[in-house]
């Protein structure tokens, strides 16, 4: 008997539709769908609209780490022999859903055209499973984005609904089964510890004062001797709403010094862009072109050898950092997500997106 409460059965016409793509649609269309429908998972059709494929963001990120390109179809990338019901079989969906981990599952009829979607309900903090590692959190900047917010509260305490967004992070990590966290501190430093140190909590927090400005990298080398495991280092602004024993296994798996956590943006540009040759003339134009590029999140998965590498005192960012140990040849990798899964507090435009996204009102 499975518990329906767990499962959500999408029979509307228009809501089915966003969890499917044509035979034609690329890795970019794939994404957008996937994110549009807040889910992993969408579905591929043929011209009659025929259930061809799945594709879930799990392949999508497989796809790109290979090296496949993100104009290529995203048929290319997915699984052709997906499972699905019929109709009269709908409760084998949600055995499918919550027995065997699958996301979504599609019910069709005896044509193979999709009817409906059964979706899991777990929040990601219930299917993730659990790790414990050190986290460190950077924490030292002034927030130059923020001020004048940041004139008066460092930016690890400005608040997003009733808690700074550093106890979001904290919180989120947490409840991934993180208990020991690292605050990397500078600016207003003795408030973030005055808040902090204010009252029990059940996880351990340690801060690590830096006296002079060293960067997102050379703060890292402060860590020196106090961290001898694989941890996670993250921006205060930033969560990531993944499954981060997912990150860490590819982390093991690709034998990497660091992984980099990387989310797909799409952005137009809001004018016509005019390509000019030789003599003022037009070689091309495009209306309002569309870009699609992979960024930093701010968030990384590191090995504690890398702390050593870091020389103390001298200021460094960390992408250098591991620019510097890429071209010593030492392993270091990304992590796709989907630019859905990436909340950013770093400018003033974004802090609402984040409230929206972590259901906090006014």
């Amino acid at each position: 008997m499975t518990d329906s409460r767990r499962v959500q059965k999408i029979l509307k016409k228009e809501k089915v539709q966003e969890f499917i793509i044509g035979y034609e649609a690329d890795i970019i269309t794939a994404l957008k769908a996937i994110a549009a429908a807040n889910q992993r998972t969408v579905f591929i059709v043929d011209d009659s609209g025929k259930l061809s494929a799945v594709l879930t963001d799990g392949d999508v990120r497989r796809w790109i780490i290979k090296g496949g390109s993100l104009h290529a179809h995203a048929i290319e990338a997915a699984n052709t022999n997906p499972i699905y019901v019929t109709e009269c079989n709908i409760d084998s969906a949600e055995e499918y859903v919550l027995n065997r981990a699958i996301s979504a599952v599609p019910v069709v009829n005896e044509l193979k055209e999709i009817l409906g979607v059964v979706i899991s309900c777990y929040a990601p903090k219930e299917i993730a499973n659990p790790v414990d590692v050190p986290v460190v959190i950077m924490a030292g900047g002034k927030g130059t984005r923020l001020y004048p917010y940041t004139k008066i509260l460092p930016k690890p305490l400005i608040p997003i609904g009733e808690i700074p967004i550093s106890e979001h992070i904290v919180n989120r990590f947490n409840e991934a089964g993180c208990h020991d966290f690292f605050f990397i501190v500078n600016y207003k430093k003795n408030m973030i510890k005055a808040y902090y140190n204010e009252s029990e909590r059940e996880y351990k927090i340690t801060f690590i004062d830096e006296d002079i400005p060293l960067g997102t990298g050379g703060g890292v080398s402060l860590l020196r001797g106090k961290i001898s495991s694989t941890f996670i280092l993250t921006n205060c602004d930033t969560i990531i709403e993944e499954d981060f024993s997912k990150i860490l296994k590819e982390h093991k798996e690709k034998h990497n010094l660091i992984t980099m956590v990387c989310s797909l943006r799409n952005y137009e540009v809001p004018y016509g862009v005019v390509e000019i040759g030789a003599n003022g003339t037009i070689l091309s134009m495009q209306e309002k072109p569309s870009m699609s590029y992979f960024t930093n999140t701010g968030t990384y998965i590191v090995e504690p050898e890398v702390i050593d590498m870091i020389e103390p005192g001298k200021y460094i960012g960390f992408p250098d950092v591991i620019q510097k140990l890429k071209e010593s040849g030492k392993n270091v990798g990304v992590f796709p997500i989907n630019e859905n899964a990436w909340l950013d507090m770093g400018q003033f435009d974004t802090m609402e997106n984040m409230k929206q996204k972590l259901n906090i009102k006014d």
